[in-house]
């Protein structure tokens, strides 16, 4: 149920994202129009890596509210985002990218990642130890844009992987490589 809802939310937040990337200078729009892709973008990213935890819990009857509330955390982080965006320039998405790519390597990331493949009892504690571990890739998004799905791609694949692979350092020091170097060519530019 999980990935059927997963994938429902990728086909609306394919069709309200059209035409809205334009990178670091994409506006959100009014409250209610953010509030309105948001959700759909949150639940189509972040619900497959989710499906693990529910699949461990195996208990049916509590699943909607265990997923409901991993999905409020997420729409908590887009309350945060919504007064604290600004459109910005390749300097800032990219000195955001390096942050992020840096962050993937703290020792906080990896407790939290660790975390988020624990069995836990509530969905929105799960959502705290997920938003620890994939708040770089988040920021990351927000840094190259928020409205593009090629990027909302590639987070949800990273995020997933996360949640799937075991840590190992030599494919987890360079995907941070990997990003701080995007970030560093964002920042320098064309």
């Amino acid at each position: 149920m999980t990935l059927v809802l997963a994938a429902a939310a990728w086909v609306v937040a394919v069709e309200q994202m059209k035409g809205m990337d334009m990178g670091g200078a994409t506006e959100l729009g009014s409250f209610g129009s953010f509030v309105g892709f948001w959700v759909p973008m949150m639940a189509a990213m972040m619900l497959p890596s989710v499906a693990p935890a529910v699949l461990r819990r195996n208990r049916v009857q509590t699943s909607p509210l265990f997923v409901g509330s991993y999905l409020a955390v997420w729409i908590l982080v887009g309350l945060a985002v919504y007064p604290a965006y600004r459109p910005h320039g390749s300097l800032i998405a990219g000195a955001l990218t390096v942050g992020a790519g840096l962050y993937e390597l703290t020792p906080l990331k990896h407790e939290c990642r660790r975390r988020c493949r624990e069995s836990v009892r509530s969905g929105f504690t799960f959502g705290l130890y997920c938003l620890g571990s994939s708040i770089g890739l988040m920021l990351m998004l927000l840094a190259l844009g928020v409205m593009s799905i090629a990027w909302m791609s590639v987070i949800a694949v990273l995020v997933l992987a996360q949640k799937l692979l075991p840590e190992r350092l030599s494919v987890d020091v360079p995907v941070a490589l990997v990003i701080v170097s995007l970030g560093i060519t964002v920042a320098v530019g064309p």
